[in-house]
């Protein structure tokens, strides 16, 4: 099975990447990159029919957190007067 270790190599990359760029806007991808390996991992390696479930929890947690992230980076809300 090469799936876990290739989602597990795709994480670890990811990691690094994010963990080592300079500029913030470009940690991002990275950051999507490795939630999307791990929510794939959690689903390879929980043998349990509530794993899909914890991934897809996993997985929408993990983007409205880089979503905040990306519209804090980004200004925030703009305020109209």
């Amino acid at each position: 099975m090469i799936a876990l270790p290739l989602l597990g190599a795709i994480a670890v990359f990811a990691a690094l990447r994010a963990v080592f760029e300079r500029k913030t806007g470009r940690k991002l991808p990275y950051l999507n990159a490795m939630n999307f390996a791990i929510a794939g991992s959690l689903v390879l390696l929980l043998d349990h029919p509530l794993a899909l479930v914890a991934a897809a929890a996993y997985f929408v947690g993990s983007t409205l957190e880089s979503n905040a992230i990306a519209s804090t980076y980004a200004g925030g809300i703009l305020k109209d007067e």
